[in-house]
């Protein structure tokens, strides 16, 4: 489904600011495949997405989606791929437009445009329907604009948004990491509901080693543009916050990193 291949991208090379985000990186994922990434700040844990996602290429290797290499493909692009969830509720929303103006437009990713009406009953039928599955009441608000929903509906929105059209990759980036803990764990929940029901392949970021642990079937651990530590399904199983630090702890020579318990 997803394979990359020994990607690596340096920012600001030759200056006295030179950082190399990835270093040789190798990941494959199978269709269905939910991993969750964690690693300290500047891991490369958001660079990975932004190349997978296009945002960024990387200076070598290789991406392939479905075997077909995308590695240099444009953003836009790729959007018919890759579905994405930002940190940032803002992010992945249009503010001054309406709920179903915003799934309508998420419903047309990817696809041919024509003069054609936007959005009908039949359409507006399967909005409902899985705004009906967020259990918020967002389906009987769909003239609402979405900048005067709260941030947890917002990012619920998003999520839904983004699986909207099955992408064959989806990538969430930190995406409750700006909500407080009810609404984080609400967002989480769902996050497993939909990509469960949509069996989408998943590459999830977080800082937060318990919610790394409670969803998806692999985890990857990352530093310095590197990946130090994975885990399979049943490996990941067995696996305790405690143990996540002990391993960051022995391959990298540091006593502690609280910044992943964040």
């Amino acid at each position: 489904m997803l394979s990359i291949d020994s990607i690596s991208k340096t920012f600001f090379p030759g200056t006295a600011n030179e950082r190399r985000a990835l270093r040789d990186v190798s990941l494959h994922l199978s269709p269905g495949d939910f991993v969750t990434v964690i690693g300290s700040n500047g891991a490369g844990k958001s660079t990975l997405l932004n190349s997978i996602s296009g945002r960024l290429i990387p200076d070598s290797g290789r991406i392939r989606i479905h075997g077909k290499d995308v590695t240099t493909q444009s953003e836009h692009k790729r959007a018919r791929k890759v579905g994405r969830v930002f940190q940032d509720p803002m992010a992945g929303t249009a503010p001054n437009l309406t709920i179903e103006e915003n799934l309508s437009l998420a419903y047309l990713r990817g696809k041919s445009r024509g003069l054609g009406l936007g959005l009908n009953s039949a359409r507006r039928k399967v909005f409902i329907d899985e705004l009906e599955s967020l259990e918020l009441g967002l389906e009987k608000r769909l003239g609402t604009k979405v900048g005067l929903l709260s941030g947890g509906q917002r990012q619920a929105l998003s999520l839904l948004m983004a699986g909207f059209t099955h992408p064959d990759v989806m990538l969430l980036d930190e995406h409750t990491a700006a909500l407080d803990p009810q609404r984080a764990e609400l967002v989480t929940n769902l996050t497993k509901r939909i990509v469960e029901q949509g069996k989408l392949t998943t590459l999830m970021v977080t800082h937060n080693m318990a919610q790394a642990l409670q969803v998806g079937n692999r985890l990857i651990m990352m530093h310095e543009g590197q990946i130090i530590f994975s885990a399979d399904a049943e490996q990941k199983a067995q696996l305790t916050v405690e143990d996540l630090m002990a391993e960051f702890a022995k391959i990298k020579g540091a006593s502690s990193d609280r910044t992943l318990l964040q």
